[in-house]
């Protein structure tokens, strides 16, 4: 099975993300749109993983969210990755003055001591939108189209969730297999 950890969006800045998610589907550009209902911030991707292994990283998980508090964060430009010059996925940016990278920082090292190797780049939060098709690229003024997207305002994410992520033809179906809730 493919696990990652994320934290889910509230209601509201959900709703945001799905408003702006919308409009960019009705432009005519070679992107995978994320369904509506997949809209997170990822913090840790495990890739497949057998099923045993779900209780330790699910322990991995809340061990590392003990103490923490809702995470205060807000969506504030679309962008893309990895660089303007050859964008592959568009993103809503996230800022954060709460310990969302400290979290992520923990579950990195946690899931080492697993097994699992750290991702090896910075982390930048984000949620994702879209990724381009192979072997296409955006079509021109896509920069000005997102440089428009007005995100929204600041939000508290009170949760953090261990997903499995089945592949389907309509997309990724993600199921929650332990939650945390930060208080």
């Amino acid at each position: 099975m493919r696990l990652f950890i994320a934290v889910p969006l509230p209601a509201h800045p959900q709703s945001d993300a799905t408003r702006i998610l919308r409009g960019l589907r009705a432009r005519d550009w070679p992107v995978r749109w994320v369904r509506d209902d997949g809209l997170h911030v990822t913090l840790k991707f495990f890739g497949e993983v057998t099923s045993d292994r779900v209780d330790a990283i699910a322990e991995m998980l809340t061990l590392a969210s003990k103490d923490m508090q809702p995470l205060a964060m807000t969506l504030t430009a679309a962008s893309v990755l990895p660089s303007a010059r050859r964008p592959r996925v568009i993103t809503l940016d996230l800022e954060t003055e709460s310990d969302l990278e400290l979290l992520q920082d923990r579950l990195e090292r946690l899931g080492e001591q697993l097994g699992f190797p750290p991702e090896g780049r910075p982390f930048r939060p984000h949620v994702t939108l879209g990724r381009v098709r192979e072997g296409h690229r955006l079509p021109s003024g896509w920069d000005s189209e997102l440089e428009r997207i007005s995100p929204g305002d600041g939000f508290l994410a009170d949760r953090v969730a261990l997903f499995e992520s089945r592949l389907t033809p309509e997309g990724p179906m993600y199921t929650v297999r332990h939650e945390v809730v930060l208080a």
